[in-house]
């Protein structure tokens, strides 16, 4: 049987954007042409600040802003973490995520993985995305509606 993880409602993403402000986004590089860049600059245009997290690039700016080696790097209370990272990757994420403290885990569209799911819910954490995009849940949920 394969994994299949289950997303909060609507109702539920709609409130983690709608109450969200800073959004960390972890795996953002320089390239302009990947999706976690135009996520990343599309989240901006619409009033959230973005933190760049990437341990290649720490210390440079990138969309205007500070980049950091990881999550507890941030000085910032950060409310979303949106992951640009493998599959594969999302199990040492979720425990950055979870010495961080940040608020939302979410996995973009095309990623999942169960045994960060584990660590998550093994820490207290429930409030888990998988496999959705922000950009396009605001544009559906808060852009549309």
């Amino acid at each position: 049987m394969t994994y299949s993880f289950q997303n909060p409602s609507d109702l539920i993403l709609k409130t983690y954007l709608k109450n969200s402000k800073t959004i960390a986004v972890v795996g953002l590089s320089d390239r302009a042409d990947t999706a976690a860049y135009k996520v990343a600059q599309y989240l901006q245009e619409v009033g959230y600040t973005i933190v760049p997290v990437n341990p290649r690039l720490a210390g440079g700016k990138l969309l205007g802003e500070t980049v950091y080696a990881n999550l507890q790097a941030i000085p910032i209370p950060v409310d979303i973490v949106d992951v640009f990272r493998r599959s594969d990757f999302l199990p040492d994420v979720a425990r950055d995520f979870v010495a961080s403290h940040a608020g939302i885990f979410w996995a973009q569209l095309g990623l999942e993985n169960e045994e960060a799911e584990q660590i998550l819910r093994q820490s207290g954490r429930e409030d888990i995305v998988m496999n959705k995009c922000l950009k396009i849940e605001h544009k559906r949920l808060i852009v549309e509606a």
